[in-house]
């Protein structure tokens, strides 16, 4: 990759000031593809004071340029649609299937809501019908630091950077240093599609260094972050001292709620839907909660849906989950399937190790554990690989207990025919999203959490939402 190891600073490639060497690893052969740079202060100084340069410029842009340019943005993507899945599927892992239609169809995805989203959008208007002279005005925030991860790398930079672009502001983004080429070819489609100098910037670095950096920059209006639970309460704090915006869409442990009444294939459905993305989601639905007359038969079902999941290189074709992330990541996923097994979940497929065949990569046994209580460590901590833990519950009550005794609430998962329980339980639990039946929510609908799983919403008006300061105007001249 030709840019690998440079930066995007006001609209132009440039080497690093301050970088270092970081190796970029095949999570499926354990061998390096790639070596980008890591940035320092300087290079992170640079790319600010770019995008402070170009705000005042910016913010005035009309309606009709934002657009114009977002549809170059969504032209060009589309034309690196296959390029972008194929980086994304060699740097983090994900099956080349799965990368070209979820992970690069995302960025398309995301990219058509916010142009719906845009067209609807009212940055001016009254306060209300007869108080015309009372004026709202929604204007950009300012310099914005877009910190992302690496398990979603364009659903989370296009959920980040084209409302950052629709509402006028500019931007610093940070890809995550463990799947950095996917960053490296979106900001080459933005320089293509012929995005404003300044407007947009990009460089790599890890969380101790340009995260942080960016963070605490006195420059910097907003920081908008995915990522870790831990890393976002950093982040937080860094950015206290000079009173910025923080987003935060942190960690998640879903609950999946099973009543006797759910579809026979809802725990199979849910089984898919915990090992996506070989269960690198923060959304995954993790904790299965089962009412005891179904559970023993949902145990059954749940062990033969996890040895039916086939796990296999990324660059094979078929239907099959990868290799996790990074070494570090495959470290702690071993460790969080013994500590289930110490203290006394009951294992009943999976375990820790590697499959069988798969001696290089780091690649996981799909596991299940059963008869799991709510203060197991399995139950509570957010493992981000291919596990499910499973407990039986006997009142819709103590379903909803367990469903909301964690520090999590990013989604929860309701399995019921009966339409009424589905309502009430979906009320009850407490997550910033609830699907429910397997029925996905639709575009533009806001993606967010609450309690430790962070705040503020992405995606459709509520992702714009995040990025205006909102002013109040009183005595504005009536036409």
């Amino acid at each position: 990759m030709d840019n690998a190891r440079n930066f995007y600073i006001n609209g132009a490639w440039v080497a690093p000031q301050a970088g270092t060497e970081f190796a970029v690893i095949d999570p499926s052969t354990e061998e390096q593809i790639e070596t980008i740079s890591l940035g320092g202060q300087a290079d992170t100084d640079a790319a600010v004071a770019a995008a402070k340069a170009a705000f005042p410029k910016w913010r005035l842009s009309s309606r009709a340029e934002r657009r114009e340019l977002m549809e170059s943005i969504l032209s060009v993507y589309r034309k690196h649609s296959d390029a972008m899945a194929e980086a994304i599927s060699a740097e983090m892992g994900a099956p080349i299937d799965m990368a070209k239609v979820q992970q690069s169809g995302t960025g398309t995805y995301h990219l058509e809501g916010f142009l719906d989203a845009f067209d609807a959008y009212a940055f001016e208007g009254p306060l209300r019908p007869g108080e015309e002279d009372t004026h709202i005005i929604k204007e950009p925030i300012g310099v914005c630091a877009l910190i992302t991860p690496w398990n979603w790398p364009m659903n989370q930079i296009t959920l980040k950077v084209i409302p950052a672009l629709a509402t006028g502001c500019t931007m610093v983004l940070k890809p995550s240093e463990q799947s950095p080429l996917s960053g490296i070819l979106f900001t080459e489609i933005m320089h293509e599609a012929g995005v404003p100098a300044g407007v947009y910037n990009m460089l790599n670095g890890d969380g101790p260094g340009v995260g942080s950096q960016l963070s605490a920059h006195k420059d910097v209006d907003m920081v908008s972050f995915t990522g870790s639970t831990r890393a976002g309460k950093a982040i937080t704090i860094a950015a206290a001292e000079t009173i910025k915006r923080v987003a935060l869409e942190l960690g998640g442990k879903g609950a999946n709620i099973v009543f006797a009444d759910a579809d026979p294939k809802a725990v199979k459905q849910g089984i898919i839907r915990c090992f996506n993305n070989t269960g690198q989601s923060c959304n995954a639905p993790t904790r299965m909660l089962v009412e005891r007359s179904r559970y023993d038969q949902a145990v059954e079902e749940a062990k033969a849906a996890a040895e039916a999941t086939k796990v296999n290189a990324a660059s094979e074709e078929g239907r099959h989950i990868g290799p996790l992330v990074s070494e570090m990541q495959f470290g702690k996923v071993q460790d969080l399937i013994q500590k289930g097994i110490d203290e006394g979940a009951r294992l009943v497929t999976g375990g820790v190790g590697r499959p069988e065949g798969l001696n290089r990569g780091f690649y996981v046994k799909p596991t299940v554990f059963a008869d799991c209580t709510n203060d197991m460590t399995v139950m509570r901590e957010e493992i981000f690989g291919p596990v499910l833990s499973m407990m039986p519950f006997d009142t819709e009550d103590e379903a909803i207990e367990i469903a909301n005794d964690t520090d999590y609430g990013l989604t929860n998962y309701v399995q019921t025919t009966d339409p009424a329980k589905a309502r009430r339980v979906a009320r009850a639990v407490r997550s910033g999203m609830v699907d429910m039946n397997g029925k996905a929510r639709g575009a533009g609908s806001p993606f967010g959490g609450m309690k430790q799983s962070g705040n503020g919403r992405e995606g459709g008006h509520w992702g714009l939402d995040e990025f205006v300061e909102v002013r109040a105007i009183g005595g504005w001249p009536v036409e």
